[in-house]
């Protein structure tokens, strides 16, 4: 987290020996977190009760806390970084992002298009352990920068339709 620039570095690499970087500003953060837990709650409301889908959603984000709480929380496993960096070495903005959940064979993934300056986009799909702890990092890395709790996407969306009618921009797409 840089306190100054109010963004968060995200780096992550690939089996390829590819590393990416990108800074994330607090919009675009809170977004990947609201939306993500907000798809996560509708598809599993496709099977269940809204109340019995947000029960289920929680014990989730839970189990993972205290998997990690068990095994060792303050054993961090030290971050490899790759030899090749395809968009350089420095990070990019990301200036927006878009959150889907797609079905890939019998398994749900989170489909992340993180959209660049210029327009360019780099498509980030994610399921299970995965998904669960690129959440529960920005979470923590959200708490840390003492960003205030995570919007609703019901929040949100409302605050976009009176800002939009006011004449302002939304706070969040």
């Amino acid at each position: 987290y840089l306190a100054h620039d109010d963004r968060l570095l995200f780096r992550f690499n690939t089996a390829e020996d590819a590393e990416f970087r990108f800074w994330l500003t607090r919009r675009v953060t809170l977004f990947i977190l609201a939306a993500t837990s907000h798809l996560l709650v509708k598809n599993l409301e496709q099977t269940h009760s809204p109340e019995a889908a947000k029960a289920i959603a929680e014990f989730g984000k839970e189990a993972v806390q205290v998997e990690k709480a068990s095994s060792g929380g303050n054993q961090t496993e030290t971050y490899r970084p790759a030899n090749n960096y395809p968009l350089g070495a420095d990070p990019v903005l990301v200036m927006d992002v878009k959150c889907s959940l797609e079905k890939q064979g019998l398994e749900d993934v989170l489909s992340l298009d993180l959209v660049l300056p210029g327009g360019a986009n780099i498509n980030l799909k994610m399921a299970g352990p995965t998904l669960q702890a690129m959440c529960l990092l920005l979470n923590q890395l959200r708490e840390h920068a003492t960003w205030g709790p995570v919007p609703d996407v019901q929040d949100v969306a409302t605050t976009a339709a009176v800002n939009k009618d006011q004449g302002n921009k939304p706070l969040m797409h």
